[in-house]
């Protein structure tokens, strides 16, 4: 029987609750185990039907009578900056990120905390210890890693390594089409870097270099202001009924 477990996924049904997007709504989600040797490729496969993982467990909304939900991944061969995107990423020439494995330390954790306060203080993830990081970073049999970003050093260009005190940090899985950004946070005092926004960007270019032709971006959510600055990534392709849709 475990045997049949690890090798073939076996899929459960969360009860409803609150929408953390749309008011009044009520969401459920299908979800599995990602454990075993098989976990990368189902990972893979799951990704490509609109799934999302959370540590060891990949899941998507199944939501009875609502649609709003929609997987997002943005085409990078072909993307598009504008001015807007270009000005954010000038302002944070005086970055780097450095790929490191999904270890969690003390520093990235006191930026998560921090994170936490200023933007999701009533959230799901509000009472995150230590402990439930660690999980979070390390709770993986896929291929993950972890982008620190940090300000340039004097070597930056040689080595590759910033220096001074962690600014953002990005949790990314590294899929056979593509980059999905597991989750990612920021120092929300430096607003006028637009961090958020340049990760993701900095991403597209990760996917470019390593010959990958998405960015995994997870949901977009009609309606909900959370989930508007998800339509600056253009081209994209939203998942329907159909399969993967070109949008522009």
């Amino acid at each position: 029987m475990t045997r049949h477990s690890l090798d073939t996924p076996q899929f459960y049904l969360t009860a409803p609750a609150p929408c953390p997007y749309l008011e009044g709504k009520q969401e459920r989600k299908v979800f599995t185990h990602l454990v075993g040797e098989r976990a990368q490729q189902v990972n893979d496969m799951l990704s490509q039907g609109g799934f999302r993982r959370s540590q060891n467990i990949a899941y998507r909304p199944a939501c009875e009578g609502c649609k709003a939900c929609v997987s997002v991944r943005v085409v990078v061969d072909e993307f598009k900056d504008t001015k807007s995107l270009r000005r954010i990423m000038n302002n944070n020439k005086d970055l780097i990120g450095k790929e490191v494995p999904p270890s969690p330390n003390a520093e990235q954790f006191s930026l998560f905390r921090r994170y936490l306060d200023a933007r999701h203080a009533e959230g799901g993830m509000a009472e995150m210890t230590s402990l439930d990081y660690a999980m979070m970073v390390e709770d993986t049999h896929v291929n993950t890693m972890m982008v620190e970003y940090r300000m340039r050093g004097p070597e930056s260009g040689i080595t590759g390594e910033g220096e001074g005190e962690l600014i953002a940090v990005a949790l990314t899985d590294i899929l056979g089409n593509g980059l999905s950004m597991v989750y990612s946070f920021f120092d929300t005092e430096l607003d006028r870097k637009s961090l958020g926004t340049y990760m993701i960007l900095d991403h597209i270019k990760r996917a470019r270099k390593m010959g990958l032709p998405y960015v995994y971006m997870g949901y977009w959510v009609d309606g909900s202001r959370k989930m508007e600055y998800k339509a600056r990534f253009q081209p994209q392709e939203h998942l329907s009924l159909s399969g993967w849709q070109r949008t522009d």
